[in-house]
């Protein structure tokens, strides 16, 4: 009898582990892209995440700005190293692909900016830094900053 009953739960050990090991590669990946210095980050940032999603387009992206990081979203804002890069149309392009962009209201505060400045593909998030730490904790965002 403790053979079978074994050799069932093995069974089972078996069944449940394809199930959980199906169940990771059918799961959407979930990244946030972390821009704190628009001048360092943006353009690159941007760049891997149109490289991203070509590889892997189903992956939810969210980027959260803060401090400095919030400049590249702002109305009319250019590469400084590059003029010819505007933002406002890569940012939409990469929105049109499902890419969400959170701009942090403690950031406009601190620097007493209206949201009325920013690109109309952005959002805003009460704090940056508790939006990315929940995207970690609560809903297993992997984190990258470019």
């Amino acid at each position: 009898m403790f053979k079978s009953i074994r050799g069932w739960l093995g069974a089972a050990a078996i069944a449940l582990s394809a199930i959980t090991v199906s169940g990771q590669a059918l799961a959407q990946d979930k990244v946030v892209y972390h821009i704190d210095n628009a001048e360092m980050q943006a353009t690159k940032g941007l760049r891997n995440i149109r490289n991203h999603l070509d590889v892997s387009p189903k992956t939810k992206i969210v980027v959260v700005a803060h401090a400095e990081g919030i400049d590249f979203l702002m109305e009319g804002a250019k590469d400084k190293k590059n003029p010819n890069i505007d933002y406002a149309s890569l940012v939409s392009a990469l929105k049109a692909r499902g890419v969400t962009f959170e701009i942090c209201e403690i950031t406009l505060k601190s620097r007493d900016l209206k949201k009325d400045r920013f690109i109309m593909d952005a959002d805003f998030t009460p704090s940056g830094v508790v939006r990315i730490a929940e995207l970690q904790t609560r809903e297993q965002y992997a984190y990258i900053k470019p």
